[in-house]
Formats: structure tokens, sequence, C-alpha cells
């Protein structure tokens, strides 16, 4: 079979076009501050046998951006173009600089079935950072932690599959990751393939061009562990589908250990034949919630501790209450705010975050509600909800409550009849004292002034 190689020309557009999207994704996820001091002066090099090539100006970039940022850019690489293995960054003064792009694609060979091209082709690199010890556990994520630790400790296989899910940046992947690091450490005669639904995928369609599906089938049905990563994206892809179907009966059949994860439930995706969504549910399905309050607070302290920061507790809780979608973003923030103060030496307080994160914030600006402050601060103070509404005055309790309503006659329009009717039906007098009351304290008690600061400035944004 002939192949008609690609003009250099054509090449170098596409890749152009693919680091274009590329940069577009960085700017769109990490804001303009991160994207302009971090990312923007990345430039493109090269691309040979796989292997992604960029450049920074400085030894000190170059380092942050492969701690900070190295992952995401493998992500995105590979999605864009599957053929991508690995990404190097390199600084201004590392080698002589390529004068112009000239990405080289070179023609994949057939697999031979051996271990070292089941490493090369199939299975992707794992992140070291991902292990169990720096998974911080919570409600959310807990069913999920203690099954993935089953799976890796386990003599025999305890379910199958073993099926994690749950939305963007929880934390599936980590454990993935974590699962298999263990398992590399404590059993290394185990053979494993981690590899994304994607990339499961382009192997199996370069199996067909190359006319060596029995290769493939050889690796993937003769490893201990099958990992795979967003099966999502099989979803209405039929032959892949058939594929996976067989591979995963086969390993099943053999008592091999099987771990998934996608962004729901196998009934809920679409796309996926009913026999398959039967055979993912076989074993144990486990979801991984929305994070907690106190689960993103862990998270932002274990991070801080693991970069040697000290972070102002007052701006870890501002930034676990405000940035609520996912992880990946929660930790991306306190990235953003850590390299912002030591770049322009400033201290990290809340007017900073503010000033760096406003991008981000601003995508929780709303029209604040009365319901939305009585949750904010009972979460706060660590009360029931229903004790806004209560009768009861202690003062535990009866200070929060206060509290709540001078924040509602702050920060919305609703007149004092209407505030108090909000909280059990009480007389706008009520609300008018517990307003005069808390500016008394405000006013004698320093610490208390800041917590009242602290909420206010986490329900504006």
């Amino acid at each position: 079979m002939s192949v008609v190689a690609n003009t250099s020309e054509d090449m170098s557009d596409k890749v152009s076009a693919q680091w274009a999207r590329i940069r577009a994704r960085l700017r769109a996820e990490y804001g303009e501050t991160a994207y302009k001091s971090w990312l923007k002066p990345l430039t493109f090099d090269s691309i040979d046998n796989g292997i992604v090539r960029l450049r920074v100006p400085t030894r000190f970039m170059r380092n942050w951006i492969e701690s900070q940022y190295r992952d995401r850019l493998v992500t995105l690489w590979t999605s864009e173009n599957p053929a991508i293995e690995a990404i190097e960054i390199d600084h201004a003064g590392a080698r002589p600089a390529t004068p112009e792009i000239t990405p080289v694609m070179t023609t994949p060979e057939p697999a031979n079935g051996s271990e070292e091209t089941l490493s090369l082709d199939f299975s992707a690199p794992l992140d070291e950072r991902y292990s169990f010890d720096r998974f911080i556990v919570g409600k959310p994520n807990e069913l999920a932690f203690a099954a993935a630790r089953r799976v890796a400790e386990a003599q025999a296989v305890p379910f199958n599959p073993l099926f994690l899910y749950g939305g963007v940046g929880l934390g599936k992947t980590h454990l993935m990751h974590a699962i298999a690091w263990h398992i590399k450490q404590t059993s290394p005669e185990k053979k494993i393939i981690y590899l994304s639904a994607e990339k499961f995928m382009y192997q199996f369609i370069r199996a067909l061009r190359y006319k060596d599906t029995m290769s493939f089938k050889e690796q993937f049905r003769s490893v201990d562990v099958l990992m795979i990563d967003d099966v999502q994206f099989i979803a209405g892809k039929d032959s892949t589908q058939e594929e996976f179907f067989h591979t995963f009966n086969a390993l099943v059949d053999q008592n091999r250990q099987v771990v998934i994860s996608a962004d729901k439930s196998p009934a809920e995706i679409d796309g996926i034949e009913d026999r398959m969504k039967s055979r993912l549910g076989w074993g144990l399905v486990a979801e991984i919630h929305s994070t907690t309050y106190e689960l993103r607070l862990g998270i932002l302290q274990s991070k801080a501790e693991q970069m040697g920061c000290a972070i102002p507790s007052k701006v870890m809780e501002f930034l676990a209450h405000k940035i609520t979608s996912n992880i990946r973003e929660l930790e991306g923030a306190l990235n953003r705010l850590i390299a912002y103060a030591s770049l322009v030496g400033r201290d990290i307080t809340l007017e900073t975050a503010q000033e760096v994160l406003h991008d981000l914030l601003r995508a929780n600006d709303r029209r604040i509600t009365i319901e939305e402050i009585q949750k904010r601060v009972a979460e706060h103070y660590n009360i029931k909800l229903a004790e806004m509404h209560s009768a009861r005055r202690s003062r535990a309790i009866a200070r929060p409550r206060q509290v709540a309503m001078y924040l509602a006659k702050q920060l919305t329009t609703r007149s004092l009849p209407e505030i108090g009717r909000k909280f059990g039906g009480r007389d706008h007098t009520t609300v008018m004292h517990a307003v005069k009351k808390i500016d008394e304290l405000k006013g004698t008690d320093s610490s208390f002034a800041e917590d009242v600061e602290l909420l206010r400035r986490m329900l504006e944004g």
C-alpha cells in the first residue's frame, strides 16, 4: 500500500493550526494573567518522531511550566494529534534555536508484539505526583478512593471492572495513575496498559490500516491490568466499541483486572450498546461527587504544603468557597496566585486573590439571594441551614443568624420586612437590631470583623 506524503508546507500549516488551538485553550482555561506570565512566551519548535519540542526564554520559566502545566500540554497535544507521545520544553540557552518550524511526521511501523513496543506505543506516561498519598479524601470521593486502593493492593481481582465516574477535574485520572503506580511498585512483573479511550481507538485504527490486528489483540489481551480513561469517547464508534467489547470480555474471562473511567455512569453514556453498558456495570461502579467546602480546603492546604508556600487561612477559605467547579481549576487558581505573588513581590492577601483571579471569580458573579447568604453563613459557622429559620436563641445560633441578616441587608435590595420573612417570619425590627449589633461587634472585635468581611467577599466574588 502506497502512502502519499504531505508536503512540508501542508504539514507546517496543519501543526501551526494545532498549536494555535492549543494556545487558545490554555488562555481560556488558565485566564489572562497566567497565560501572559507563563504560557504566551511558549513557542513551538518542532515535532520529531512523536515528540513535540517547545521553547521558553529562561530556565526558571521552563522549570515552572514543567511543574505546573506539562500534563495539560500533553493532554491538549494528544487530543489534537494522537501520534504525539511526549513533550520536551527547552529554554533559550539550552541549545541553538531551530530556524523554522520543520515538523517531521514519521510513518508508524506495525506493532511487533514486543514489550518495548507495548510501552512505547500503547501505554501513556504516568504522572508521579498522582499517588494515593497525595489524594485528599472526603465524603465525595471516599468510595472511589477505597475501591481504587483495594484494586491496587489485592492479590486477586476484587471486582471487575472497577468503573469510576464523575465530572471533569474531580480526581478520576489521579486515582487511575495511583493504581498503576502502586501495582508497578509492589508487583513490577505485572504488565499494565493505561491509556485514554481515544488512544485505544487510534491504535486500533492503525492496526487495521497496517493489517496488524493480531498483534494489537495479543498486546491488549495479554496484560494483567488494563486501564482505559474517558471511555465515553468510544460512544458511537462502532468498530472500536466492538473491539473493546471483545478485549474486555477476554480479560475478564482470564481474571485480569480492568479499570475504567468516564464522565457518566455506564447506564447514562449515550451511543454505547446495551450489552456494553451491562458489561461495564458488572463490577463496582463508584461515583466521585462534586467537591464540598471541606474537601476543597483540604486540597488547597495539601497543595500549598507540597509547594512550600505559606498561604493565609482567610485566603484559603476564600478560594475554597469561591472556586467550586472542580479540583483542577482550584489548584490552577492557587498556582496562579503563588506565581503572581512571587514574580511581583507582593504578599498573598484577599485583595491580591481578587485581583489576580478576577476572571475565575467573575464566573461566579450572579445576583445574590438571601437563600445563598443563609447557606454560606450556615456552612461557615457549621450550623444547620434550618437554624436560620428556627426560634432558637442560643448565641451559637443567634449570632450567625444575625450575620446573615446583616449581609442580606448589605448585599441585596430586599426590604427589612422581606428579609425578616426569609428568617422564619421575623419582624423588621429584629432585622434592624441584627444589623446594628453586627456593626457594633465589627467595631470592637477585629477577628469577627474579618469573618464578616470574608463572607461578604465570598458572596460578592
